[in-house]
């Protein structure tokens, strides 16, 4: 297993949209291996394969206290969601930075496993959130797509500001 490096906003592959994974063999798992490696070192509850400029539809989730409820959801989709929550939201690609964010409070999102046997997942709270969070990467959305222009314009600016002191 090793760490993939991170990619961080703005970076345009950010914007790629992930095409769906046809067949799941050893990459797949492997990527999946990596991704979590890569994820809990950070540390994160989340991962989408797109932050690491592979773009595979591929997501990785670990939401539990013990860190040990690794998730990988492979093409994952929403099928349905409900309610409405305003949380404040973080991302290892965005780092340092967490603005509230409105999402479902509920959603049941179907995917396939790493044996790629379709599943279905009910999730409400941190989970719920996490999954819609990283279903966006897929995407291509970052969070902070979310928030207004003005706010987006100044996040830049402070990731570019702290890039210029850490070089």
């Amino acid at each position: 297993m090793s760490l993939l490096p991170i990619l961080h906003y703005p970076d345009s592959r950010l914007k790629t949209i992930a095409l769906p994974v046809g067949k799941i063999g050893e990459d797949i798992r492997t990527l999946a291996r990596d991704m979590a490696e890569t994820m809990y070192a950070a540390p994160g509850i989340g991962l989408a394969a797109t932050q690491v400029d592979v773009h595979w539809r591929v997501v990785v989730i670990d939401v539990s206290e013990a860190r040990d409820e690794l998730r990988v959801l492979i093409n994952p989709e929403i099928v349905a969601g409900e309610g409405a929550q305003i949380g404040e939201e973080g991302c290892l690609s965005v780092p340092g930075i967490y603005d509230k964010v409105e999402r479902a409070e509920r959603v049941t999102a179907r995917y396939l496993d790493l044996d790629g046997k379709e599943q279905t997942v009910e999730a409400e709270g941190l989970l719920a959130v996490c999954i819609q969070h990283e279903i966006d990467h897929l995407d291509g959305k970052v969070f902070v797509d979310h928030l207004s222009n003005l706010k987006r314009t100044r996040i830049k600016a402070k990731l570019a500001k702290q890039a210029r002191i850490t070089a």
